[in-house]
């Protein structure tokens, strides 16, 4: 069996890397910038840092800020008007998830017009046309979403978190300034990074994890472990700098090989809840950790041992599941993510709702364990 591995064109990396932007932009041919943002970067200052560039060098731009955290139907297709409008030949998108889900879909939907309704590219969805060239910024040290082959779209009349898997909307610049993520809050900066986390450790225990992916996803972890607590707490510039790779490195290997249930019932408490989506996946990771383990726990033993935790070579599966799911919340509790679903507007008698979609949803099939929708359910209550 062939293993498939898709990897986005070009990558700058490091403090002030924004600097390339300009010259990119010239020396591909791009006459025309749509940059792709929320309002608060814009109000921040932080997207001004990328577009002082565009300016700086006379590179006409327009810019199209009308999105949600968790981006919608409507947000896309507003966005593909604005486009059309423009006249743009190129997205610089700035932002975290919310912005670069938001300008691939827009990308793709200019080059492939029949797929105008969005929903038509919920899953794996093989569109005829490479997508609107996109250059994409992450200001978030999580999502990885410049070096994917995923976007998610919120359906908001089926209360749907769309999960969008093509590999025709992958950006052909990204470029990892650090710089921008030192810029994030404090809470945003926390749920990223374990975004970043439950990406490395379900892409390693995956069904379709191999030899290539397990190298990506095992550095991520050790870089997430080692450096997030510092990134987060004190900004520290070199451990920001390796989140920034830890990020992008997790999603060169998930991007290829799937993920798992935490995403399934994390991405309906963002479409249902609005639950920004590094917290849902904090809030769960450690106790689908604990429902895996009973088929995964050599595959623990090993992120464990690669952790620096020598003992973890003679612990039996209770042990090696107990101290997997304590190294998780350890970490989580040491940026300050301590919530449960209820805190985020869970609700029991939404519990079988919410099992039902989690149980369609596209990353549910990469799971290493069956789980039912009772399973779900209870992942749900155990963590309320």
């Amino acid at each position: 069996m062939a293993n498939r591995f898709i990897l986005n064109e070009t990558s700058y990396f490091g403090r002030g890397a924004r600097e390339v932007l300009s010259t990119e932009i010239k020396n591909r041919g791009f006459n025309k910038v749509l940059v792709v943002t929320d309002k608060t970067l814009l109000e921040c200052g932080v997207a001004g840092k990328v577009t002082a560039k565009l300016d700086n060098a006379g590179i006409a731009y327009d810019v199209f800020a009308e999105l949600k955290p968790n981006p919608t139907v409507k947000n896309v297709q507003d966005g593909v008007e604005a486009c059309k409008n423009s006249g743009a030949d190129v997205i610089v998108t700035v932002g975290g998830g919310s912005a670069i889900d938001t300008a691939k879909g827009i990308s793709i939907i200019m080059t492939n017009p029949e797929h105008a309704d969005v929903v038509s590219l919920n899953g794996v969805v093989e569109t005829k046309n490479h997508g609107l060239p996109i250059i994409a910024l992450p200001t978030t040290a999580g999502t990885a979403a410049e070096v994917t082959i995923n976007y998610v779209i919120t359906d908001e009349e089926r209360d749907v978190k769309m999960v969008c898997i093509d590999p025709h909307d992958i950006p052909v610049l990204a470029i990892v300034d650090t710089e921008l993520m030192e810029t994030m809050p404090k809470s945003i900066a926390a749920a990223t990074g374990l975004d970043a986390l439950t990406h490395a450790i379900e892409g390693y225990i995956t069904k379709g994890a191999n030899l290539m992916s397990d190298m990506f996803h095992m550095k991520a972890i050790q870089l997430i472990f080692e450096n997030l607590p510092a990134a987060v707490n004190e900004k520290n510039p070199e451990a920001v700098e390796k989140m920034g790779y830890a990020q992008y490195i997790a999603g060169m290997g998930f991007s290829n090989v799937g993920l798992g249930i935490v995403h399934s019932l994390a991405h309906q408490l963002g479409a249902v809840y609005d639950t920004p989506h590094g917290i849902a996946n904090a809030i769960l990771l450690p106790y689908v950790m604990e429902f895996n383990g009973e088929v995964c726990y050599e595959r623990f033993r090993e992120i464990l041992l690669g952790l620096g935790i020598t003992e973890a070579k003679e612990m039996n599966k209770e042990e090696l599941i107990a101290r997997m799911v304590s190294e998780i919340r350890e970490l989580s509790a040491k940026v300050g993510v301590t919530q449960t679903v209820s805190e985020v507007g869970g609700k029991e008698e939404d519990l079988d709702m919410l099992a039902e979609k989690a149980f369609v949803d596209p990353c549910y099939g990469g799971n290493p364990r069956t789980a039912s929708v009772e399973d779900l359910k209870n992942l749900y209550k155990a963590a309320m």
